[in-house]
This record gives C-alpha cells, structure tokens and sequence, in this order.
C-alpha cells in the first residue's frame, strides 16, 4: 500500500537534483551547527531557534516576515523545496508544515535524515551557497492544520483524538521534559486528558526512513488514533516532534482533519486552569 501523497523524496533522487535550479534543498537541524560542518551541495541551512522563530514572541515567523525570509535566501513561490536534517527530521519535518501553512505546496521531506545521505557517502559540502533575492508570496496561514490552545481546551471529552508524540517519561509526568532540555519545560508535568501516548520514533524505521503505510495505518489505528474520520491533534514539547506525526497522518495517511498543536506542552504544562494527567 503507497502512501496517500507523494511528498518522500530518496536520497537517491536528491543526488540527481543537485544541479536542478528549479528546487531549493533546505536543511534544518535541531542542532544547528551541524549545517557548517557538512551539508548536501547548495543546500540551505536555517536556524530554527534564530531564522525562524519570532524573537519577541513564542510564535514563528508571520506570513510577510516568511516571505522575506525565504525570498532573501532565494526561495520563490516557483521552487520546489526540498528539506532534511537531524534528529529524523524533526525539524525537517516542522519546517515542512511551516511551508504548508503559508501556502506553499511544492514541497517534500527527504525519506530519512541527514545521517543517511552522510553515511552513504554521498557529496557534502561546507560552501554556503548565495542565491540571488527573489520573491516569496506567503498565504494567510492556513488554521486547517494548526491546533491553538482554547481549540484543544474544547476537544477534551469530544470526539477529536489528541495524540501526545512525546516520551513515554513525558507522558507519564515522570520527566517534565527530555534530558538536556530542562530549561525549556514546563510548570506541571503529566499529559492532555485523555491523549493517547504514541512517540513519534514510532513511525521510522533504525536509518530515519517511514514505516511503511500499512504498518503506520495499524500503529494509528490500534492506539485510537485513527477512528472513523475523527479529527486529530498532535502535540509535544514545542511542537516539532509533532509536527514530523502530523506529517505521517496528514501527508502519509492521507488522514484530512489533523492538526498540529504547536504551542504544546510548554504551553499547556503552565497555563493556569488547565487540567493535566499523570500516570506516576
């Protein structure tokens, strides 16, 4: 069984691309310095704390900030982009949804993570290309896909399906956030009421690549994620892991109501009047 879009590209088909000017490679890692050490020839490097977060805010960029952004480093409504990066594409992954929600559809998600172009030895680079500036159009955000808090206060004891990616360790309360990340937690820990617990690892295979369709469809649907149509809302710390399940439901699956909270736990972990979970 495929897959319901056809959003994967193999590294294969990127190697073959590489002089293409008609796509954009973008690379975005959770770990940013990873980018100057090596990188895919031409590629794109964004800073995902710095490029594309608001700096006053705990929201990203708006759409005519977007714009200039991606049109500054030579990204137009034109190209087709193309995005890998650490950590299984978590940030790949966000960056993809990113696209989305300001309209931009031409875009695509390399199927497994830069660890695998690297070990397959294929070409990397330390040349920061420069692009000439270009124009980049964003759309209003599209709120289809994005899930806001006062939305996921009125889903609880309904019928839509919140699905927490996180660690079980999250899940459960026993950890507020992942080791090394404590700075970026929470007040409370625990989970949404009644959220089904599927970390995102779930999802790819030991290289980074997707499951399978059919064994993703049987992951979703025998932890009730998946039931009957029901909308979805997927969560995590910030929003980037959940992003990359969004991706599996939504673009994958071919699931049409799902939506990603990106405010998540680090919203929801402190805002006052909220109920929380706790299995510990």
């Amino acid at each position: 069984m495929s897959y319901a879009k056809d959003v994967l590209v193999e590294t294969e088909w990127v190697a073959e691309h590489l002089d293409d000017d008609s796509i954009r490679v973008v690379e975005v890692d959770e770990n940013p310095a990873l980018y100057a050490e090596a990188h895919i020839p031409g590629a794109i490097g964004f800073d995902w704390r710095v490029d594309l977060q608001d700096q006053v805010r705990r929201d990203f960029l708006g759409p005519e900030d977007f714009g200039a952004l991606m049109g500054g480093r030579g990204i137009s409504n034109d190209h087709t982009v193309v995005l890998y990066g650490d950590r299984n594409n978590w940030f790949a992954a966000y960056t993809y949804w990113y696209f989305r929600y300001y309209g931009h559809n031409e875009v695509k998600l390399v199927n497994g993570p830069r660890d695998k172009w690297i070990a397959e030895g294929r070409e990397t680079t330390t040349e920061v290309p420069n692009y000439p500036a270009v124009t980049f159009t964003a759309q209003a955000g599209d709120k289809s896909i994005r899930a806001f808090r006062d939305e996921v206060t009125a889903a609880l004891g309904s019928s839509t399906n919140l699905v927490d990616v996180r660690s079980p360790q999250e899940y459960s309360g026993e950890l507020i956030a992942m080791a090394g990340y404590e700075q970026e937690g929470a007040q409370r820990a625990g989970h949404i009421p009644g959220a089904a617990s599927v970390p995102w690892a779930q999802a790819v295979n030991e290289d980074g690549t997707f499951k399978s369709s059919n064994e993703l469809r049987e992951l979703y649907t025998s932890k009730g994620v998946i039931s009957d149509g029901a909308p979805i809302i997927a969560y995590c710390r910030i929003g980037e892991r959940s992003a990359h399940t969004w991706f599996v439901l939504h673009e994958l699956l071919g699931q049409d109501d799902v939506k990603n909270y990106d405010g998540s736990w680090t919203e929801w972990g402190n805002l006052v009047g909220v109920p929380v979970e706790k299995d510990v």
